[in-house]
């Protein structure tokens, strides 16, 4: 389905359609072309006034921007059931990964191992692509699969990278730093529930941002640590898929008692694009970590490229093994917003009466 609204006109390079068709492109192909200039040419853009602050010094900002939005779309008016897939996805895919991680640094330090930081391993490991999940549950899950994007609404952006290496001691993040973290994303929440047309008003707000926030990121990455850390980031997305979705399989299996539905579970095994920023916004709270931020950040970038295809393909293999790659028949449970009954299906069986 084209992503261009009809009666647009057409485009004549369609070169927003073309990073969609890209896992992940929207942000990895400005990261790129910024990472270019920014190797080639670093003073191209430092030419000052709006030119500075739009392609260059924009990435903060802008990702501040974006999680005030990702805040708006959530609810607060959730089933049990919803919160109950939402928590097993954050504790099997954030919490308990994100714990290791940690135990491993402790022992090895923050410099990591095999090239691998642990700044890195932890900014790829403790979120998930929201867009993914709602993609993939869209077809195969249920109203709790969908609802449990909350997961990725929580751990998304650089809050629990902050919240490990703070409270492990890893890094001396202040008690200040976490809360600001926190603010735009429990302030956008707030707007959304008071008034749900800021929902709808900020809902494109990520196809806006993040080619900008992508390209202010880009400038400051050197290719030459793209090329050694890219290596390392393909190892670290296949570790994410592997590690991260056999928990949440687990967890979908034994714990939400899914049955032949559990590989859904490896979905949620992905890198979200936003991560790409975790780790220098992390070196801003630390500058201890700042030698770490271009390796980490090439690295991360790599593993929400390789999760974006690969958790979807493994999740489709398990899924079909136990009988379950059918759209799913939907059940009553209750889900985070409610829409009108269909006039052709007034009990909402097919539709499972929300989105």
């Amino acid at each position: 389905m084209s992503s261009v609204p009809s009666g647009t006109e057409r485009s004549r390079v369609p070169l927003f359609a073309t990073m969609n068709r890209i896992p992940g492109g929207l942000m990895l192909i400005p990261l790129v072309l910024g990472s270019v200039l920014g190797t080639f040419a670093p003073g191209a853009l430092g030419i000052g006034s709006f030119t500075t602050a739009l392609f260059q010094d924009s990435a903060l900002p802008l990702i501040a921007l974006l999680i005030f939005a990702t805040g708006t779309q959530v609810t607060f008016r959730t089933g049990g059931p919803v919160l109950a897939h939402t928590g097993v996805i954050l504790l099997f895919k954030s919490l308990i990964p994100a714990g290791l991680i940690v135990l491993l640094g402790l022992v090895v330090g923050i410099d990591g191992f095999w090239g691998l930081s642990i700044l890195g391993l932890l900014a790829a490991f403790d979120n998930s692509n929201g867009g993914l999940w709602l993609a993939f549950t869209g077809k195969y899950g249920d109203n709790r699969d969908r609802g449990a994007y909350l997961a990725s609404a929580i751990n998304d952006g650089p809050f629990f990278t902050l919240l490990f290496l703070g409270a492990s001691g890893l890094g001396d993040i202040p008690v200040l730093t976490l809360v600001a973290a926190l603010v735009p994303f429990v302030l956008g929440a707030l707007v959304g529930n008071l008034d749900p047309q800021w929902r709808e008003v900020l809902r494109p707000v990520p196809n806006i941002v993040i080619p900008f926030f992508a390209f202010a990121l880009g400038t400051g990455i050197d290719l030459g640590a793209v090329v050694t850390g890219g290596i390392g980031g393909i190892a670290i997305g296949v570790a994410v898929v592997l590690i991260t979705g056999s928990l949440v399989y687990v967890g979908y299996r034994f714990v939400l008692r899914r049955g032949r539905k559990a590989g859904i579970g490896f979905a949620a095994a992905t890198t979200a694009g936003n991560a790409i920023a975790t780790p220098g916004i992390v070196a801003a709270a630390d500058p201890r970590f700042t030698e770490y931020v271009g390796t980490a950040t090439a690295q991360v970038a790599a593993a929400a490229l390789v999760t974006a295809i690969l958790a979807p393909i493994v999740a489709s293999f398990v899924l079909k093994r136990a009988g379950g790659l059918t759209s799913e028949d939907e059940v009553d449970v209750p889900v985070a917003t409610v829409s009108a009954p269909d006039p052709a299906d007034p009990d909402g069986r097919t539709t499972g009466g929300g989105r």
